[in-house]
C-alpha cells in the first residue's frame, strides 16, 4: 500500500467534507432527541463509502479514455471556476 496517496486522499476528502452540505444534514439527523447516533453515523459512514466506491469506479472508467493528466487539468479548472463562481455570488 502506498501510504503516502492513502494519506494524501485521507487528509483531502477529510478537509473538502467539513462543513459541506453532508455534513450539515448528519449533524441535523444526529440533533434529534430520540435518534440513535450510532445509526446516523453508520448510514453516513455507509453512503459515504458507497459513493466513494462510485468515485472510484468513475476515475478508472474515465482514466481508460482520457489522459490522467489530462484529468487532473479538467478537475483543476473546474476547482477555480467553482471558486469564482462562489466569490461572484458572494
Amino acid at each position: 500500500m502506498d501510504l503516502k496517496l492513502f494519506f494524501t486522499v485521507v487528509s483531502t476528502v477529510f478537509l473538502a467534507e467539513l462543513g459541506d452540505k453532508t455534513q450539515l444534514a448528519t449533524m441535523l439527523f444526529a440533533a434529534k432527541d430520540d435518534t440513535s447516533r450510532l445509526t446516523v453515523f453508520l448510514a453516513a459512514s455507509t453512503a459515504l463509502i458507497a459513493a466513494s466506491a462510485l468515485g472510484v469506479l468513475a476515475g478508472a472508467a474515465v482514466s481508460n479514455a482520457i489522459d490522467p493528466a489530462w484529468l487532473t487539468r479538467i478537475a483543476g479548472i473546474g476547482f477555480i471556476a467553482i471558486g469564482m463562481w462562489t466569490l461572484w455570488q458572494a
